[in-house]
């Protein structure tokens, strides 16, 4: 009899992603087909068999689709067929098994997948944004800046005021608390 490995899960609306938790794998199998059948084999360290048949929510392109088999686990980049979000990933309705979770590290949400593509900083020269470190720093200019947001900062508090604040604070914390207790305890005693 096989085991079921931990399977996360992500999507964008034209791919998946479905991560397999099963360290050092060996003898791994994976065979996908167009209508959404997701089947994977393998076997633990100490030759235990582990075994996933899913039926995906809806079809897919198999020829887009990649795997990659690291020690920890086995990643796979499933391309659908028609570029849309699915409700679930697979078609059986109701609580997914409990083998299948989210993989929270790579969701994003629908409304969310235009930003997350816009935040791809590959390529980008951040050397061009003198973000200090480098030459160009001006000790007076910063000097005038520094001088200038104190003279405009507010009024602040004294010690004295944020003490008898905090104090306030906590007093009425405590009263609530207390308060609280009371009533509980007398429900209990009713």
């Amino acid at each position: 009899m096989s085991r079921h490995p931990l399977v996360k899960w992500a999507q964008r609306s034209d791919k998946l992603f479905i991560t397999v938790e099963l360290p050092d794998a060996k003898d791994v199998k994976l065979n996908l087909d167009p209508e959404g059948k997701f089947h994977f084999s393998a076997n633990a360290p100490d030759n235990i068999p582990y075994e996933i048949d899913m039926d995906l929510y809806n079809k897919i392109d198999i020829n887009e689709s990649k795997s990659n088999f690291l020690s920890r686990h086995i990643c796979y980049l499933v391309k659908k067929a028609e570029s849309k979000w699915w409700s679930r990933l697979v078609t059986q309705e109701g609580k997914p098994p409990v083998f299948l979770k989210v993989d929270w590290e790579k969701w994003v949400d629908e409304d969310e997948q235009d930003d997350k593509a816009n935040t791809n900083f590959e390529g980008f020269d951040f050397s061009n944004l003198n973000m200090g470190g480098g030459g160009g720093f001006d000790e007076d200019a910063e000097a005038e800046d520094e001088s200038r947001d104190i003279e405009e900062e507010p009024k602040r508090k004294t010690q004295q005021q944020v003490v008898l604040t905090s104090e306030t604070a906590v007093t009425k914390a405590w009263g609530n608390m207390h308060y609280h207790f009371l009533s509980f305890q007398h429900v209990f005693e009713c």
